[in-house]
C-alpha cells in the first residue's frame, strides 16, 4: 500500500538528488522535519517494498518502482501548484505548502481533468521544470546560480528554491520572483551581493543567492 508518508519520502529523495544534496538519512530528516529514527524506520519499510536501496556508505537510491511513484507525486504537486495559481489566483510564494497537503488527494480521474484544464505546461509558479534537472543539467542549459553571476551582466530569474516558505516570503518582499530582471553590482567583503532588482538596489546574503537560478536576459 502506498501511504502519504511513503510518497513524501520518495518525492524527497528524488528532489534531493536534483538539488545536489547528499541523499542520506540526515538530509531526509531535515527536509521532512522528522527524527533520524523515524527516517530509519521509513527506509526499512521502503526497502522491504522494493522502492529504495541503501548503499554501504548510507547513500539512498530509488528503484525504478520508487522513482515511478516519486515522479507521479511530483507531477500531481506541479498540477496542484498551477491550479492554485492559475485558477484560484494564489500568490506564487504561497502555493507550495498548499500543494504539499493536497497532492496526496489527487485521484487519476482528477489528475486527468487538471491536465485537460491547465494544459501540459512544464513550468511551475516558482519557475521550476517538471523535468527534474540536476545542477549540472541546469548549467548545460545556460543557467547559473545568482552566486555565480557575472558582475554588471543582465539576468532574468529562471527559478527559485521552493521548499522554504520563509525564504519565498523574503524573496517576494525584496521583489525577487520568476522572470524578475536583475544584475549584480558588486560582491562585498561581508559575503553579500549588491544587486539591482528591477531598478531597486538591495543586498543579498550568500545562502539566499545559492537558491536562485538565473538565465541571461
Amino acid at each position: 500500500m502506498i501511504t502519504i508518508s511513503k510518497e513524501d519520502y520518495l518525492k524527497a529523495i528524488a528532489e534531493a538528488e536534483v538539488e545536489g544534496e547528499p541523499v542520506i538519512s540526515a538530509t531526509l530528516a531535515h527536509w521532512l522535519g522528522v527524527t533520524r529514527p523515524a527516517v530509519t524506520a521509513a527506509l526499512k519499510r521502503l526497502k522491504k517494498d522494493g522502492m529504495v536501496t541503501v548503499k554501504n556508505d548510507g547513500q539512498i537510491q530509488l528503484t525504478s518502482r520508487g522513482r515511478q511513484i516519486a515522479e507521479q507525486t511530483i507531477f500531481r504537486h506541479h498540477l496542484i501548484e498551477r491550479m492554485l495559481s492559475e485558477i484560484f489566483g494564489m500568490s506564487w510564494y504561497e502555493v507550495h505548502e498548499e500543494a504539499e497537503r493536497l497532492e496526496h488527494a489527487v485521484s487519476p480521474a482528477f489528475e486527468k481533468k487538471l491536465v485537460e484544464k491547465l494544459g501540459e505546461k512544464d513550468i511551475c509558479p516558482h519557475g521550476n521544470s517538471l523535468a527534474l534537472r540536476s545542477p549540472a543539467e541546469k548549467r548545460k542549459k545556460g543557467l547559473c546560480l545568482l552566486s555565480e553571476a557575472e558582475e554588471g551582466a543582465p539576468y532574468r530569474v529562471a527559478s527559485v528554491y521552493e521548499r522554504d516558505r520563509k525564504l519565498l516570503d523574503f524573496f517576494e518582499h525584496e521583489g525577487i520572483r520568476p522572470d524578475t530582471r536583475l544584475a549584480v553590482q558588486s560582491r562585498n567583503y561581508d559575503g553579500t551581493l549588491s544587486l539591482i532588482v528591477e531598478k531597486k538596489a538591495i543586498r543579498l546574503g550568500a545562502p539566499a543567492a545559492e537558491k536562485i537560478w538565473l538565465a541571461k536576459a
